[in-house]
């Protein structure tokens, strides 16, 4: 598939056949994912996989913030992906200092990038996603048992779309996104 494509065709998905995405397949995705840019290379994104059921649904009915959408769509997927980024590292130099004035937001930059190559190779994969932003991040990662020193930055409903993808939604014109000095 070609670049063009990928990012012109791949949308949000929330509907999802009922069929695992393999573990080779999510090797795939990580392995493209991984070469997403990040704050001095530090390559702070890691990505867990929840692909029980019954953890899924814990999430779900725990972790949405009563957020019946996004429970639907956790449910309905074949996996979670929760994204997580090491804390302290990207944004800040070795001795615990910020390197800008952005601080420690740095973390959400590079988890942003990561997500949407993750994103990015599923679709390559065959495999289709959704990012999903309004959760607890404390409870998912309580609920998850996920390591100390990583923050949730992004839950990702991952599996096989159940419908193909409709036409994009329209798109601002270039001459409004772009801007050239004078």
């Amino acid at each position: 598939m070609d670049f063009e494509s990928c990012v012109k065709e791949r949308r949000s998905v929330r509907k999802f056949l009922e069929k695992p995405v393999s573990k080779e397949i999510f090797e795939r995705i990580v392995e493209l994912a991984r070469y997403a840019p990040s704050w001095k290379n530090t390559q702070v994104a890691r990505y867990h996989v929840i692909e029980n059921a019954a953890l899924r649904a814990r999430v779900a009915s725990d972790c949405v913030m009563g957020f019946e959408f996004n429970a639907k769509t956790i449910n309905r997927a074949a996996a979670l992906v929760v994204l997580t980024a090491v804390e302290k590292v990207s944004g800040y130099e070795k001795d615990g200092a910020y390197s800008t004035p952005k601080e420690d937001r740095w973390e959400v930059f590079d988890a942003g990038i990561a997500a949407q190559t993750f994103c990015l190779a599923a679709y390559e994969q065959g495999v289709g996603s959704v990012i999903l932003g309004i959760f607890d991040e404390d409870k998912v990662s309580e609920v998850c048992g996920l390591p100390a020193g990583e923050k949730v930055m992004a839950l990702i409903a991952v599996g096989y779309p159940e419908e193909s993808a409709k036409a994009a939604p329209a798109r601002k014109p270039v001459t409004e996104l772009l801007t050239f000095d004078a």
